[in-house]
């Protein structure tokens, strides 16, 4: 794990105060030096957040957070990786050069808690340029691959938006690139919004070993971002555990808006909404696999919840909004 990764201590601090030096709290944020990085402390030449295989010490997934003020643009080789293009707010132009030319006009969306958005697909071996008339603020999804898929764009109205648990487990999952959706070489990610007051990511799960029909490896990037309250940024927690067999991650961190949480093994979550604010996170996937999917184990001390669900309702807050009619649908 690169050292510019390293964590910030004062989270690290306010819990050993409350348990104490030795205490399993200040144990699990000790840990998590390097895989928590509060927001600014990945930053790279013009990104706010830039993980790559090499800063973060494994072999595919990436993203960067590009920011660009009104007028702004910016340009960057794909290299060696495939990335998908993604208004978190705003919108932009994507022009691709290559062995094939393509330009895109994404619209984008006010922000990430006001609706589906479009996106572009860049393939490996090309030279991209992002320019935005009015700014705005765009996640750059990507993964080191071995195929050259020809560049496309997806359109909000494609994206399944999916319900998934129940009551306080209720989440809302937008998979415009998930493995069965949208195609790619070995990129997979998807959108999650949990409302206030919900834990997500539950229960605790993994896909940190390949086991044919079972599970999948996949390293994994989230990136949050929190809903303000009554005037008060918002924050919520995320939880990775040791899985074993010599996987030792383990993160107790409390994230908000432009954190990310790096997780090369290990059981995930639940990651956790405070009451009032809304969360927010993008998953970043890819590994290693000769087949492109999402196989997860569940812990075995917490996968009992899915048996509740039936007997429960979906939050009634969810959908916080769904993917717009396509042109010409009169819905």
């Amino acid at each position: 794990m690169s050292a510019e990764f390293a964590d910030t201590r004062e989270g690290h601090r306010s819990a050993q105060a409350r348990e104490g030096a030795g205490g399993p709290a200040a144990r699990a944020c000790d840990r998590s030096a390097g895989f928590h990085l509060a927001a600014g402390r990945g930053a790279a030449g013009p990104y706010v957040l830039d993980v790559s295989p090499e800063r973060a010490g494994w072999g595919y997934s990436s993203l960067r957070i590009l920011e660009l003020p009104p007028g702004g643009d910016h340009s960057f080789a794909t290299g060696d990786s495939e990335w998908i293009v993604l208004p978190l707010s705003g919108g932009c132009t994507v022009q691709v050069d290559g062995p094939k030319e393509a330009r895109f006009e994404l619209a984008g969306r006010e922000s990430v808690f006001s609706g589906v958005t479009d996106f572009a697909y860049v393939p490996r071996d090309a030279r991209v340029r992002i320019g935005s008339r009015a700014g705005g603020r765009f996640a750059l999804t990507g993964a080191r691959c071995a195929r050259r898929l020809p560049a496309r764009y997806g359109a909000a109205s494609d994206v399944p938006v999916e319900l998934r648990g129940t009551g306080s487990c209720s989440r809302q999952v937008n998979n415009f690139g998930a493995a069965d959706v949208f195609d790619c070489d070995r990129l997979i990610a998807v959108e999650v919004l949990t409302p206030g007051g919900n834990w997500s990511s539950y229960p605790p799960h993994k896909h940190d070993e390949c086991r044919p029909g079972e599970e999948s490896e996949l390293e994994e990037i989230y990136y949050f971002e929190i809903a303000a309250a009554h005037g008060t940024d918002g924050l919520g927690y995320q939880r990775v555990t040791p899985s074993g067999r010599g996987r030792g991650t383990e993160v107790l961190a409390e994230v908000r808006t432009g954190d990310a949480v790096l997780i090369p093994d290990g059981w995930h979550g639940p990651s956790i909404a405070a009451p009032g604010h809304d969360m927010y996170y993008l998953n970043v996937m890819a590994g290693p696999g000769e087949q492109r999917e999402w196989l997860i184990c569940d812990h075995p001390d917490h996968g009992w919840i899915r048996t509740t669900w039936p007997q429960q309702p979906v939050d009634p807050r969810l959908p916080l909004y769904t993917s717009p009619a396509p042109a010409g649908d009169p819905r």
